[in-house]
């Protein structure tokens, strides 16, 4: 996309002021604001805005008497474009979804703002005031929609119930689990993808890494994992998939064997500022050795971190690590050879909880502060790569939504 600078009216005696003069003054104050909201902040829910479960309307037909009205609480919301949703009072709303499927299917109750210049209308009042749409959809929540709730809907005229535990709403009830509330923007959101070998597909390893990008938001309010993690195979076959994100992660026991194009892809994919993060048992001493023979191949040998300057990101930022931990009795290492960071240890197995709920709090917040310094990482090897490449056309980090902003003020 193409930046554009923003452009203001230039304000001195004589200038005629007409319709379209004004509206573009306004609009510059308006579409400036909502930038800065959308670089700062995240959309979501501001105050109330609840949903509770009412009996039909007096004046509604028989036919719509069936269990499935709700009540829309007043409150606010902010839409991704940095738009204030205000709903000024209580709205009765009628779930209509009628599931033919045999499965149960998701509804979902969504707002959107909605801005008085779209709207057809048959005289033109002075004033104008903002409002929004509640609705009712079968699939997720798009960009410019905020989240009310969802109800996993059974086939058939049920009614719907409140969940009895607010955690584990059941068939037919609310569900508010999903509720996003505005917040802050995280400085960064890093991408990551599993790489699958025919050792890992019937392993956790997929679920340990998708733990460990679900508590980042949590241990730091500046990193944030990617909800979407796909799983790509290895050896890397296309290498233009690949570089779209900033983590590879591999784990197992078995050699990493690659010929002269897969080292090739591989290659392009670490030269772009990519990460590939490789696990291996202490004893796999095949699997050490093809690592080795890699590294050696791409003429970036592997150095022990121990050795390397003692502020090493993967040392100090977010969490510090003077000596590196020790996990089910054994130390862990980790060797880095350009974008490759080598774990010699369990430390994967330590990101989520285990089947038999042994691991103890300290080795399971260890594992995933030393996880968050590799994604870290990544991330920052990733964006200070990219800032010395030139590109074709000016690239932009904000969110799509905000390319709409920019293509109203040209």
């Amino acid at each position: 996309m193409e930046i554009h600078p923003l452009e203001r009216l230039q304000i001195q005696d004589g200038l005629l002021i007409n319709a379209e003069r004004w509206k573009r003054s306004h609009d510059y104050h308006r579409q400036r604001q909502n930038i800065h909201y959308q670089s700062l902040n995240e959309p979501g829910i501001v105050e109330g805005l609840g949903v509770s479960l009412i009996p039909a309307p007096k004046d509604v037909p028989s036919q719509y008497n069936d269990g499935r009205w709700l009540q829309i609480q007043p409150g606010i919301a902010i839409d991704v474009n940095g738009n204030p949703i205000v709903v000024p009072q209580q709205i009765d709303f009628h779930i209509s979804a009628d599931i033919t499927e045999e499965k149960p299917r998701l509804i979902y109750l969504v707002l959107r703002y909605v801005d008085p210049d779209t709207l057809q209308r048959k005289q033109v009042s002075e004033f104008e005031t903002e409002t929004f749409r509640i609705d009712e959809k079968t699939t997720p929540p798009d960009a410019f929609e905020v989240e009310l709730c969802r109800i996993l809907l059974q086939p058939g005229l049920v009614t719907l119930e409140n969940p009895q535990d607010v955690f584990y709403p059941s068939l037919n009830s609310l569900d508010f689990r999903y509720r996003k509330i505005a917040r802050s923007r995280p400085t960064a959101v890093v991408k990551v993808a599993h790489l699958d070998t025919q050792e890992t597909k019937e392993g956790n390893s997929f679920a340990n890494l998708a733990s460990l990008l679900r508590y980042t938001e949590t241990l730091t309010c500046t990193l944030q994992g990617d909800e979407q993690i796909p799983r790509l195979n290895f050896p890397l076959l296309e290498p233009t998939i690949a570089i779209n994100y900033d983590l590879l992660f591999v784990t197992g026991s078995e050699p990493l064997i690659l010929n002269v194009q897969e080292l090739a892809n591989l290659k392009s994919y670490l030269d772009s500022g990519g990460v590939l993060l490789v696990e291996s048992p202490t004893d796999a001493v095949d699997r050490l050795e093809s690592i080795l023979e890699i590294t050696e191949s791409l003429a970036t040998p592997l150095e022990d971190l121990r050795r390397l300057d003692k502020h090493h990101p993967l040392r100090t930022k977010p969490f510090l690590f003077a000596a590196l931990p020790v996990f089910n009795q054994k130390p862990m290492q980790i060797l880095v050879a350009g974008g490759i960071v080598l774990v010699i240890g369990d430390l994967s197995l330590a990101w989520g909880l285990d089947e038999k709920l042994t691991l103890p709090r300290e080795t399971i917040r260890t594992a995933q502060e030393l996880g968050i310094n590799i994604l870290n990482f990544a991330w920052s090897r990733k964006r200070m790569t990219q800032l010395r490449q030139q590109t074709a056309t000016p690239v932009s980090t904000k969110p799509d939504a905000l390319k709409n902003i920019f293509n109203k003020l040209e």
